[in-house]
């Protein structure tokens, strides 16, 4: 049976992009803490299939000011990702390379933005990577589009594709837990939205040999 909208997904798909997004994040924990020279820890990530006032809560509320960052996947699977980072997760990246947090996100500069560009190239390129691997499917990623702003604003950039695929979206929430002795490791959150076309959500799982 085809899926007609993402409310089709059963707790077997779930289980199946948990996986995946528990892959992913391992990836992305590797990968930054080679970049940033920390040690980085993960926990579970959540899945959740969400509608879009729910995921506006989930990242604060519509006023929250967050820092989106909207990556075009092309090939077998197609759609989108959307990444929201919380001022803490941006603050312990930069923190770590620059030796300086921010208390707000009008304090990024062009340096600052340039760096955060390439943690999206880590993160999208982390969680494509797990997909490809587990799969073999072959997946282009577009370089980020970076923006700061309220999260009801940011999360109507994709509206478009939303409307599309039903009334809910793939929400997968990530903990990472930067290092440092015990008692004095942080724990910060990134977001990511995942709204794949349909079609593409079949390849994956019948890839994967589950039933859809």
């Amino acid at each position: 049976m085809a899926l007609r909208q993402m409310d089709d997904l059963n707790a077997m798909h779930m289980d199946v992009l948990r996986e995946i997004g528990n892959i992913g994040q391992g990836n992305a924990a590797s990968a930054l803490s080679q970049m940033l020279s920390t040690e980085i820890d993960i926990s579970v990530p959540t899945v959740k299939l969400l509608d879009i006032d729910e995921t506006v809560e989930y990242m604060g509320g519509p006023e929250n000011i967050v820092l989106g960052m909207l990556v075009g996947l092309k090939g077998d699977i197609q759609g989108m990702m959307l990444y929201i980072l919380q001022k803490g997760f941006a603050s312990s990246m930069l923190q770590a390379v620059f030796g300086k947090g921010i208390e707000d996100f009008s304090e990024l500069g062009e340096m600052e933005m340039s760096f955060i560009h390439e943690i999206g190239n880590i993160l999208s390129g982390s969680y494509v990577n797990a997909i490809s691997s587990l799969t073999g499917l072959m997946i282009d990623i577009s370089v980020p589009t970076i923006s700061v702003d309220m999260a009801g604003a940011i999360l109507s950039v994709p509206a478009v594709e939303f409307a599309q695929i039903g009334s809910k979206v793939l929400f997968i929430d990530d903990n990472f837990i930067f290092g440092g002795e015990a008692g004095s490791a942080s724990k910060v959150k990134s977001n990511m939205i995942l709204v794949p076309e349909l079609s593409s959500l079949e390849t994956l799982f019948t890839r994967l040999g589950v039933e859809i």
